[in-house]
């Protein structure tokens, strides 16, 4: 699998424990209320054995208040999954992903240079400078905002807002320089000490194929630092591909003692 179905396949898992959590809420909240119901309204409590009982119908509304939140918990994760739209430089589509963040970004710069150079200029009034940001595709009442000084007395869109931008712009292009050398890059398959490696570099990924369970202390060692994680999906430990975690991996793999 991709990960855009990898992604997709865990969200259905969390849709299935919350409905699961769901229904285990209901069974609980109607065994409550049948074990409730034998008991007369106002009834004061008699003996031992009766307030056992009321503790057990209120043990069991509190598991059933516990589910549904854990159901709740779940479905929000689903939602939190299926809507995480991050560009992972691993995925199928990063390069052209990447390549239209850079142009939305880089027609944002231009926009707001265009709109600094109109608000600016001392040859228009305002009525003109909001005409000529609206061809630009500025919204009437943001092209009005633009024509009014902020509280230093400055119009436009102020410097740091072009720098934040400019180094988004950087960044995007670099990442999606790093996604397109990873796709043209040729996967490595081979063996430490019988645990096969994979530089996956079409998923970004390093995976650390073991023939049965590390022991522990092999174990702590991948987890360290949250370097690397078992993956149940595929049936690996794995972490993003870089040279460090190669490194780190062989130092691991070579402490492995036969």
């Amino acid at each position: 699998m991709n990960r855009k179905e990898r992604q997709e396949a865990r969200a259905d898992r969390f849709r299935e424990l919350a409905r699961k959590s769901n229904e285990a809420a209901d069974v609980a909240c109607r065994q409550s209320s049948e074990m409730a119901s034998i008991i007369p309204m106002g009834q004061p409590v008699h003996g031992l054995a009766d307030r056992k009982y009321r503790d057990k119908i209120g043990a069991k509304m509190d598991k059933s208040i516990e589910l549904s939140k854990k159901a709740e918990y779940f479905a929000q994760k689903a939602e939190a999954t299926e809507n995480n739209n991050s560009i992972y430089l691993g995925d199928d589509d990063a390069v052209d992903r990447l390549q239209e963040k850079v142009d939305a970004l880089e027609k944002a710069q231009g926009m707001m240079k265009a709109a600094n150079k109109i608000v600016r200029s001392k040859k228009l009034n305002d009525i003109a400078k909001v005409e000529q940001l609206q061809t630009l595709g500025f919204s009437e009442n943001k092209a009005i905002e633009l024509t009014k000084p902020d509280r230093y007395g400055e119009y436009g869109f102020p410097s740091y807002m072009l720098s934040n931008n400019n180094a988004r712009i950087r960044d995007a292009k670099q990442r999606r320089d790093r996604a397109r050398k990873l796709k043209e890059t040729e996967d490595k398959d081979y063996t430490i000490n019988g645990v096969r490696v994979v530089e996956n570099a079409k998923e970004n990924r390093l995976q650390l194929f073991f023939a049965g369970i590390p022991s522990k202390e092999i174990r702590s060692q991948l987890k360290e630092n949250n370097t690397f994680r078992w993956t149940p999906s595929i049936g690996c430990w794995q972490s993003y591909l870089n040279r460090w975690c190669i490194e780190r991996a062989k130092v691991i793999l070579n402490s492995i003692i036969e």
